[in-house]
C-alpha cells in the first residue's frame, strides 16, 4: 500500500504545487510484516483504510493520492469511497470489478480469457484462501512453527502467479523471496495476515464476480497487468469506476507485478499521478 502526498503552496492568491519531491509513505497491513497483530476482531479493509486516512492527518499530509495492489487495491478503493475529498486519485493494480452481464452475449477475445483464468484459479488456485477465510487459524499454527511450511505456502503462489514462464527466479531473486517470507517468519505474522481472509474475503469476492456495488467517483488509474488473476476489461471497470483517467496493459508483469517489474512499476504509478496531483 502506498500513499503519495501532494503539497500546494499559495503564490499570487493561486494554490500552485511545490517543487519539493513528492513523498511516499508506505505502511504495512495490519498483522502483516512491521505492524502489529490486531488483538481483536474487526480488521477489515474499512478500518484498515479509515485507519490510513488518520495516519496520513497524523502525519500531516492533507491531500494524498493512494495506490495498492493485492489487499491495497481493496484499501485504496476503499479510501476512495469513504475520504473522496482527500483523495486525489487511486491507482490500482488491478482494479476490481465484476464482469457486466449485459456484454456476456458479446465478449472480446481478452474478456473471456479474463473469465477462464478466474474459472482456473477457483477450481484449482484457491484452496489457500478457502482455508484462509474459514479457518486462518488452523492453518496458522503451521505458518509460525515451521518454516518449510511457511516457504511451501507462499512460495507457491510466487510460482503461480508471476509472469515467469514457469522459472520463478528468472524475475524474483531467492534473495528476494528469502526477504519477503523472513517479513512473515521474524514477526511471526503467518496467523495473523491470514485472518484478513476471514475478515474481508467475501466482500473481495463480490467485487470480483458478483454485483459492482456504489461507483468509486475519484480520478482512478488501473494498470492491468497480463499474468495478473483479475483483468477485467476496462468496459467492465467503468460501471464501478466511471472516473478513469488513465488505463493501461502493460506487456509483461504478474500479481507481483511491484516486485517482478519495479521500473514498469514505477512508470505506470507516474503516468496515472502526473496530471492528476
Amino acid at each position: 500500500m502506498l500513499a503519495v502526498e501532494l503539497r500546494f503552496r499559495r503564490v499570487n492568491g493561486e494554490n500552485l504545487r511545490t517543487k519539493r519531491p513528492v513523498l511516499g509513505v508506505c505502511p504495512s497491513l495490519p498483522g502483516y510484516g512491521f505492524s502489529d497483530k490486531p488483538a481483536a476482531p474487526g480488521w477489515g479493509i474499512e478500518r484498515i483504510s479509515d485507519t490510513w486516512c488518520e495516519l496520513m492527518a497524523r502525519l500531516g499530509y492533507r491531500r494524498f493520492g493512494a495506490q495498492g495492489s493485492d489487499w491495497g487495491t481493496s484499501i485504496a478503493t476503499s479510501i476512495g469511497q469513504r475520504q473522496p475529498d482527500r483523495v486525489a486519485g487511486i491507482h490500482l493494480m488491478p482494479p476490481l470489478a465484476p464482469p457486466d452481464p449485459a456484454t456476456l452475449d458479446d465478449l472480446t477475445g481478452a474478456e473471456r480469457a479474463a473469465l477462464a483464468t478466474l474459472r482456473e484459479a477457483d477450481e484449482w488456485g484457491s484452496g489457500y484462501s478457502a482455508q484462509q477465510s474459514t479457518r486462518p487459524q488452523t492453518v496458522g499454527y503451521g505458518l509460525v512453527d515451521s518454516p518449510a511450511a511457511l516457504r511451501a505456502w507462499i512460495v507457491e503462489k510466487f510460482w503461480s502467479w508471476t509472469d515467469s514462464g514457469g522459472d520463478l527466479h528468472r524475475v524474483i531473486t531467492r534473495d528476494e523471496l528469502l526477504d519477503n517470507l523472513m517479513l512473515y517468519w521474524l514477526p511471526g505474522t503467518g496467523a495473523s495476515s491470514a485472518r484478513l481472509y476471514w475478515e474481508s474475503l467475501r466482500q473481495v469476492n463480490e467485487q470480483i464476480s458478483g454485483s459492482a456495488g456504489a461507483p468509486v467517483t475519484v480520478p482512478t488509474g488501473c494498470s492491468v497487468f497480463p499474468k495478473e488473476l483479475q483483468r477485467p476489461s476496462r468496459r467492465w471497470a467503468e460501471r464501478r469506476f466511471p472516473n478513469i483517467r488513465y488505463w493501461n496493459e502493460p506487456g509483461k508483469g504478474g500479481h507481483f507485478a511491484a516486485f517482478e517489474q519495479p521500473a514498469l512499476f514505477v512508470d505506470e504509478v507516474r503516468s496515472f499521478f502526473r496530471p492528476v496531483r
